[in-house]
């Protein structure tokens, strides 16, 4: 038996810092990026994406936000979880 997209989105609930996450995939971050931005570790970055893409029922980044935003998970009416913030990202923080 298949699910709805609604049936599917009603179970997604992701953690604070898998919103963070999916968010800066959304605003075209890498994943070393993001691990930079949010001060962890590479594969912690790909356990929370892994992590969200199921929950999500996703298999891409761009299905991902899409979906997380569609949820309101993610975006203008998702709740600020304080540790990302909408300034872009500068040069710096992710030059080695």
């Amino acid at each position: 038996m298949y699910r709805t997209e609604i049936e599917a989105g009603r179970d997604a609930s992701l953690t604070p810092r898998e919103c963070d996450v999916v968010g800066l995939l959304g605003r075209g971050c890498t994943y070393e990026q993001i691990g930079l931005r949010l001060g962890i570790s590479l594969n912690t970055v790909t356990s929370h994406i892994k992590n969200a893409y199921r929950k999500l029922e996703v298999h891409s980044a761009a299905a991902a936000v899409m979906r997380a935003v569609e949820l309101h998970l993610i975006g203008e009416s998702s709740p600020d979880h304080g540790m990302v913030d909408d300034a872009p990202l500068a040069y710096d923080e992710y030059q080695g």
